[in-house]
């Protein structure tokens, strides 16, 4: 079974993990980034996901630190535009998650048969559920296999 993504697989960027490929820069995202770069990976993401994207650039505490980072919101919203390929929203998936704004990162990696990257504790812990399922939940890469 992989444990990594191979080249052309689909991923789901939660929302948490876009803000630290585009925002924070964080070093565990930098796989992930060069398999976008290179397009070896396939990022899908929904209209619902990137207008969350835009509410939460819009936070309190994130405001501050895009102005940190000389960064404005649409700098990050051209970002995702550039990187991710935007699909229709999924139905509900067999699984339910304990965080609803979770929810539709499930469903597209399930009908999507993806891997999920997130952060999030209550996506997580789905891991062996969204698996048999045929999706994959984790929270980085550490390189993309081709």
């Amino acid at each position: 079974m992989e444990t990594q993504p191979q080249a052309g697989d689909r991923v789901v960027l939660d929302t948490n993990i876009v803000l630290d490929l585009f925002v924070f820069r964080d070093a565990a995202t930098v796989p992930l980034l060069q398999g976008l770069q290179d397009r070896t990976l396939d990022w899908i993401s929904t209209p619902p996901m990137r207008d969350e994207l835009q509410r939460v650039l819009a936070y309190p505490q994130i405001v501050p630190r895009l102005v940190f980072y000389n960064l404005q919101a649409g700098d990050v919203l051209a970002a995702f535009d550039r990187h991710a390929r935007i699909v229709d929203a999924a139905p509900k998936a067999a699984v339910t998650c304990s965080d609803a704004d979770d929810q539709i990162f499930i469903d597209l990696a399930v009908t999507h048969q993806a891997w999920l990257l997130s952060k999030d504790q209550a996506v997580l812990s789905m891991q062996k559920r969204l698996l048999a399922l045929g999706a994959r939940a984790q929270a980085a890469i550490k390189n993309v296999a081709v």
